[in-house]
């Protein structure tokens, strides 16, 4: 999700498995929407475009606690080795990322949002479709981030971090969590997944993709399509394991950016490749967990309520176990889940076969009252568009859970981050 070096842009992403279909015409308003240049949300007949600013809602994220301030940037990849798998006619496997860091200094740089406009305006329609979410009277493009576009990096090599984002989401719901650990001297590098992702903006089109943003082909949950699931997984290993040969490349001095844009200053000496984890949420939790199992570059993992296991052949029945539970791991492995997870007990049993085979490698937690989405930006938000009376009970407890952010939004940080410093420590 990426637009030209200088304009705004995303900083990280998020999500889960959708749990309902994502209809063709959504996102063909969507790109109505988008391509015919009008805002997204209602507003009256001749209503003074300053007042229907001020009657939206403008979601804020909380900030980072830690000492560092923080710059933000995009890599566009492009895998000349692989087909894409969900858009076979565009030849290459395209990716989309947010590199989040500690940075030098920042007075001037403008502070990045957390979408750009043209991943608003579909999201105001895809995402909001899923999730129960406003379908007015929210400005998606107005939340701003804690990060600065394109500052100088820190150069002091602090781990490197990539984060998988769930299923159908887009790596922006994932900003705060990875704000908050640059802000504590990590390098966050998170990921879209074009085709699996709800919307993604490129910085360039290119032949078989002859629009700049493209939207997910899901349709309904993949854990209803076996199938579809293990093509989704496969690729977003894929997707992880050629993202960490390209941060070789910066790191080594190059610029791996397809569309050859600058990088900041000083951004592949802050990286240390040796000190490499990975998260992600729900679908992004399974791959996380499997490509710790598959590539010894990443030393730590966590999978913030994501399956381990295929869907069955038919419903009540147990799918294959991944690798990674059939046989367990020799690196450190976080399963972080939510107390409110309605398929807790489908769950269980693979995270109980991993822990089983590791030696004590795996450790798992619980975030009471809280649902599946807690580990996402939805955790700040969500009560932010109840209280706006944008949202209803049931919905934002459907989707969070109902803790509240004072005390998830720590939690689920705190976590995550006290985990990688015992994981990935300073050499």
């Amino acid at each position: 999700m990426s637009v030209r070096r200088g304009e705004e842009r995303a900083d990280a992403g998020g999500g889960g498995v959708a749990r309902r279909a994502v209809t063709r015409s959504a996102v063909m308003l969507a790109a109505g929407a988008l391509l015919g240049g009008g805002a997204v949300g209602t507003a009256r007949a001749g209503q003074p475009e300053r007042e229907r600013a001020r009657a939206w809602v403008t979601p804020r994220l909380p900030a980072p606690s830690g000492p560092h301030p923080i710059g933000a940037t995009t890599l566009y990849l492009v895998d000349p080795d692989r087909s894409d798998p969900w858009e076979p006619g565009i030849g290459v496997r395209e990716l989309m990322l947010t590199v989040v860091y500690p940075a030098r200094d920042v007075p001037g740089r403008p502070v990045a949002r957390q979408m750009t406009e043209a991943a608003a305006a579909l999201f105001a329609q895809i995402d909001v479709a899923v999730h129960h979410l406003p379908t007015s009277g929210v400005n998606w493009a107005a939340t701003t981030t804690h990060a600065h576009l394109d500052a100088p990096a820190r150069e002091v090599p602090g781990p490197v971090i990539l984060y998988s984002p769930g299923g159908g989401d887009p790596r922006t719901l994932g900003t705060g969590l990875a704000e908050e650990l640059a802000s504590h001297g990590a390098v966050v590098v998170a990921l879209d997944h074009p085709g699996d992702t709800s919307e993604v903006d490129f910085p360039v089109t290119r032949p078989g993709r002859p629009e700049r943003v493209r939207t997910t082909v899901l349709r309904a949950d993949p854990r209803t399509d076996p199938g579809l699931f293990r093509t989704m997984i496969g690729t977003r290993i894929a997707d992880i394991r050629f993202v960490l040969g390209q941060l070789a490349v910066l790191a080594a001095g190059g610029n791996p950016d397809a569309a050859g844009r600058a990088l900041p200053p000083g951004l592949g000496r802050a990286l240390d490749l040796g000190r490499t984890g990975v998260y992600g949420h729900s679908a992004g939790g399974t791959a996380a967990a499997q490509a710790l199992f598959e590539d010894p570059r990443i030393r730590a993992a966590v999978d913030l309520e994501g399956y381990l296991d295929h869907p069955g052949p038919a419903p009540g029945r147990p799918g294959e176990l991944f690798p990674v539970a059939r046989y367990g791991v020799d690196r450190p492995l976080l399963l972080l889940g939510s107390a409110g997870f309605p398929h807790r007990g489908e769950l269980a049993r693979s995270w109980s076969a991993v822990r089983a085979r590791s030696g004590g490698r795996v450790h798992r937690a619980e975030i009471a009252g809280a649902a599946h989405w807690v580990f996402t930006d939805y955790a700040a938000l969500a009560p932010q568009l109840q209280a706006a009376g944008l949202m209803a009970a049931d919905d934002r407890r459907a989707l969070v859970g109902p803790i509240g952010p004072a005390e998830s939004v720590p939690l689920v940080r705190g976590w995550v981050r006290s985990f990688f410093a015992r994981q990935l420590p300073r050499r």
